[in-house]
């Protein structure tokens, strides 16, 4: 009896056995190689993608405002650095309020201006001595103290770079020629710069040295020497090498800045 002879043991077209090269059909599946390959799992999300709608547009708010605070921040600093021109003049107060005091620039764009003046800034002092007398000590070089921390140093600290020059650039920018203030700066920058000879002073222990034992300091004077620097040796320019000083009226110093600044 074969497949397509009757009755309850015939077999049925769909249900024969495959033939060498073709797949067995079963339930109107086709089975390659004996079993049913089920289909790989999805990849699981991850990133922004895996956070839920709410969350995801919290990331996407927040990361718009920073984008926008990052791009007025660059802006500012541009104009705060480029030469002058109309939006600077109409809106210079408002670049300013935003760079200053924290992102100040030392620098200018498309302006390079390099130093052609080698600027010492000095200091001298009153103290007071154990039994009531005042002495005045010699003029501290403090320009040179940070120049000789500098050199062969590799790592030199900021301070040492810059905090002296840039308190100096202060006081000029906010004093005229007879070191009298200008605007409400003006008491600020000889606060910042007092101090900071004030504690130079302590550090290089000119009461001990002065008095030869205890005293506080009464008062400071400071003064800066400027001199030209001289041109190569190729160049046929003249220029004055003798130094120009400028000195500024004594300062009391406070109480509490008088041992050796404010701690």
């Amino acid at each position: 009896m074969d497949a397509y002879d009757g009755g309850a043991n015939a077999r049925h077209g769909p249900d024969r056995p495959a033939e060498p090269g073709v797949p067995a059909v079963s339930g109107g599946s086709a089975v390659f190689g004996g079993s049913a390959e089920p289909d790989p799992p999805a990849a699981p999300r991850a990133g922004i993608a895996a956070l839920s709608l709410h969350y995801q547009i919290g990331v996407a708010l927040a990361l718009a405002v920073v984008a926008v605070g990052v791009c007025v921040h660059l802006g500012m600093t541009f104009l705060h650095v480029a030469p002058p021109n109309t939006v600077t003049r109409e809106h210079g107060k408002a670049v300013d309020d935003w760079i200053y005091p924290e992102f100040e620039q030392n620098w200018k764009l498309f302006a390079p201006n390099p130093l052609q003046q080698n600027i010492s800034i000095q200091v001298r002092a009153e103290v007071r001595d154990g039994e009531g007398g005042t002495l005045t000590t010699g003029w501290y070089d403090l320009s040179a103290e940070d120049g000789r921390a500098i050199d062969g140093n590799l790592l030199p600290s900021h301070t040492q770079q810059n905090e002296l020059r840039r308190a100096w650039d202060f006081f000029l920018a906010t004093h005229d020629g007879e070191n009298r203030p200008v605007g409400l700066r003006g008491s600020l920058s000889e606060s910042y710069l007092r101090r900071i000879v004030v504690l130079r002073l302590d550090r290089d222990d000119a009461v001990r040295a002065t008095t030869g034992g205890g005293g506080a300091i009464e008062r400071v004077q400071v003064r800066s020497r400027t001199s030209n620097v001289p041109p190569p040796e190729w160049s046929r320019e003249k220029v004055s090498t003798t130094p120009a000083y400028r000195e500024l009226p004594w300062w009391p110093v406070p109480a509490d800045e008088a041992g050796g600044g404010v701690r």
